[in-house]
């Protein structure tokens, strides 16, 4: 395992973070304990230290198992959970419970630490913006956690790209913690956030920590001929441009001696800024497989050859802006001795 730091923080994590929504069964699928635990030891048994759940997984029940799990060496574990859902299975009554206000904030939290049983967070996720909520209200509420050591970085998940952008400036103008990443979904068959998101991270020196690596599975092969693993559904409920991708992840896979996971994790990991993929699993044989992406790179051969899979654009305003028509408007004669490095 080899560790970077946490965007523009001190604070250095394992290149891979542990996603633990599959921690218990009480949603009716997942992992029970004994395979969690299971799971979580393989994981820090390889050098990961970076754990990322949230309020609502498994109905608190994952935050009680990483709570339990990180007990003997808690220094050692990132631990990162989430604020703003709400499970609507509870049926609360409380307007407030849900949603990223300042009171929902405080309360999910104290939750949360009680669950863990633990007298910090390491990173606080806004888990999705509301957009109803003012961003200045979220950052001076993370602020003051931190101010009172509840909670040592901040992130913002699921979130447009302008609102994470806006936080950032505030942050910096009124000396309030500044977030040091951003988590979204990401894999070769679900590419948006390279329009907007991703640059953006990278022009303001966030981590990025992806979920969906995997395509919701399409991407680990069991949809294809050659799959092998039982399914909820089948290859004909799948979007046929997906399955094209895994069939092609599948080949250089085969190629290479790899498994079709570990292709589509390190074309996350090989991507420009600070990447961290989430990996999970529901069995101790899932979590190995996925951690031996860390032994191999993609050629930049393979890397353009997943590339050029899907049918992705960056649409307006990039697609237009980046245009060689466009571009030698703006740079004149000197458009093709600029190394614009920015686009």
């Amino acid at each position: 395992m080899r560790y970077k730091l946490l965007g523009s923080s001190g604070l250095r994590v394992a290149e891979v973070a542990l996603g633990t929504m599959t921690f218990g069964e009480t949603w009716g699928w997942g992992a029970d304990k004994a395979t969690s635990q299971a799971i979580f030891d393989t994981y820090a048994d390889a050098g990961g230290n970076f754990i990322d759940t949230a309020n609502i997984y498994t109905d608190g029940v994952s935050e009680e198992f990483v709570g339990e799990f990180i007990a003997n060496d808690r220094d050692y574990f990132v631990v990162a959970t989430k604020y703003s859902l709400t499970d609507i299975r509870s049926q609360s009554s409380n307007p407030n419970h849900g949603g990223n206000n300042r009171k929902n904030m405080m309360h999910t939290v104290e939750g949360s630490l009680r669950r863990m049983n633990t007298d910090y967070i390491d990173l606080l996720w806004l888990h999705a913006w509301d957009f109803t909520t003012p961003v200045e209200e979220v950052l001076r509420g993370m602020d003051d956690l931190v101010r009172q050591g509840k909670v040592l970085y901040i992130g913002f998940s699921d979130t447009p790209a302008w609102v994470i952008s806006r936080a950032v400036t505030l942050a910096e103008q009124r000396g309030w913690i500044r977030p040091a990443a951003v988590q979204l979904p990401y894999s070769l068959v679900r590419r948006d956030p390279e329009r907007e998101l991703l640059p953006m991270a990278r022009a303001l020196d966030l981590a990025v920590t992806p979920w969906g690596t995997l395509g919701g599975g399409v991407l680990t092969g069991k949809y294809t001929s050659g799959g092998s693993e039982p399914t909820r559904y089948s290859a004909d409920d799948v979007n046929p441009a997906d399955l094209a991708a895994a069939e092609a992840v599948g080949r250089i896979a085969e190629a290479i001696g790899a498994s079709p996971s570990q292709v589509a994790i390190n074309w996350i990991r090989q991507q420009p800024g600070i990447l961290i993929p989430i990996i999970g699993a529901r069995k101790v044989e899932q979590i190995t497989d996925n951690l031996g992406a860390l032994d191999f790179e993609l050629t930049a051969e393979q890397m353009q050859e997943l590339n050029s899979l899907s049918d992705f654009s960056l649409g307006f305003p990039r697609s237009f802006l980046e245009s060689d028509n466009v571009r030698s408007l703006i740079f004149g004669q000197m458009y093709d001795r600029i190394d614009n490095h920015r686009a």
